[in-house]
């Protein structure tokens, strides 16, 4: 398969957010902006996006457990969820909060929200198709992580053959650029396949999301409204790092997580056998192909 040089992309206004420490026992905010060319309401302005009362970001991460087991809970059966477990909630405030996650019920309804006006929407082109051998098929999806007082979104590009996660990205807010940024990171490091699905999000539809897999001649594919089983697999390991890292530790800042990420991705790609292929893990089936390729 033909490799490809690609530019980095200037760094993003979120990765630029992730570095500020806010209780830096020397430089204030303002110099730490400074430092790294970031304006200070750009700064600010993540601190206003992340910004909800401790009892919404109690219910966020409630919402999030329950969707993963759930995906197909849409807000009127999350706010019953809630309220079962005892939580006056009623359902405009639900349906704000998983707005703001970022999330949605996969169950198929009339009238499904229209994409993002001047976003083309690509063909689902996975249907019938068997995909035999590693850089055939990449993937990616975004997700809501909790944090302790806050929240942050993940995305992660994955090989559909072997479940490998080729690279990810965390960003305070849900915007296209850490998108891009996992994506040309994944280019850099793997080269390109043969087809990339995604859904139907505004970030992946983008013309900058976009133009960049036309760039490198890869056909793009999307899923259709409400069928997560288009992209099952990036799916199930959102679950996997969910269940097995995010709900079992309480993360203190953003720098802590992505360590723990870093551990995890290891553990998940190189030492975590998968169902699926009995007891060899991604990294074997993919290195093990495009050697056997070679």
């Amino acid at each position: 398969m033909a490799k490809k040089k690609y530019r980095a992309s200037a760094v993003s206004i979120s990765q630029k957010r992730l570095c500020i420490t806010p209780d830096h026992p020397i430089l204030s905010i303002k110099r730490q902006c400074d430092l790294i060319s970031l304006s200070r309401s750009s700064y600010y302005q993540q601190s206003e996006h992340q910004k909800e009362t401790v009892e919404n970001l109690m219910l966020m991460r409630l919402i999030d457990k329950e969707y993963t087991l759930h995906p197909f809970y849409g807000s009127r059966k999350m706010r019953d969820h809630l309220r079962r477990h005892g939580h006056t909630v009623n359902r405009k405030r639900i349906q704000r909060l998983m707005r703001k996650m970022g999330i949605q019920s996969i169950a198929p309804k009339p009238n499904t929200s229209k994409p993002h006006p001047g976003h083309k929407i690509y063909p689902y082109l996975l249907k019938n198709l068997t995909v035999l051998c590693p850089d055939q098929v990449w993937c990616t999806d975004i997700t809501y992580i909790p944090l302790s007082g806050g929240f942050v979104y993940l995305t992660a590009v994955m090989d559909w053959y072997s479940r490998y996660v080729l690279s990810w990205e965390v960003s305070v807010t849900m915007d296209n650029s850490f998108c891009i940024s996992a994506l040309e990171s994944a280019l850099r490091t793997h080269g390109r396949p043969d087809i990339f699905n995604t859904d139907q999000g505004s970030q992946f539809t983008s013309r900058e999301f976009t133009n960049v897999l036309k760039d490198a001649e890869i056909l793009i594919s999307m899923d259709g409204k409400g069928r997560c089983m288009d992209n099952i697999f990036i799916e199930r390991l959102w679950r996997s790092v969910k269940y097995e890292e995010i709900y079992l530790k309480e993360y203190a800042s953003v720098e802590e997580l992505i360590k723990s990420l870093n551990i995890y991705f290891d553990f998940y790609n190189n030492h975590r056998p998968h169902a699926t292929f009995g007891e060899k893990t991604p990294a074997d089936i993919y290195w093990g192909c495009l050697r056997q390729a070679a």
